[in-house]
């Protein structure tokens, strides 16, 4: 039993250790493939899709911005608060 218990404090400090070092992902700079990594909710054809926004309509000046994006809801960028940043070039 002691094993066990070792083993699970040894995941839960990796998960939740990962979880409190995680940096914001700035939506005006990253690419697909840092924004699915970087975002809940977000997979590679979102990213894609938030990438080819961006392209199209100059950067994001908000993360609520966000939900102008083809499958990209509320939720979405609640969920990612924390994880979002708006940076180079937000102002158009």
């Amino acid at each position: 039993m002691d094993r066990i218990t070792r083993t699970f404090a040894f995941i839960m400090a990796l998960t939740f250790g990962t979880l409190a070092a995680a940096q914001p992902v700035d939506i005006n700079t990253a690419d697909s493939q840092a924004l699915a990594a970087s975002l809940n909710g977000v997979g590679e054809a979102k990213a894609r899709a938030i990438v080819a926004y961006r392209e199209a309509h100059g950067p994001f000046r908000s993360a609520e911005e966000l939900t102008q994006v083809k499958g990209i809801g509320g939720h979405i960028v609640e969920m990612n608060r924390d994880s979002i940043s708006v940076g180079s070039g937000a102002s158009r």
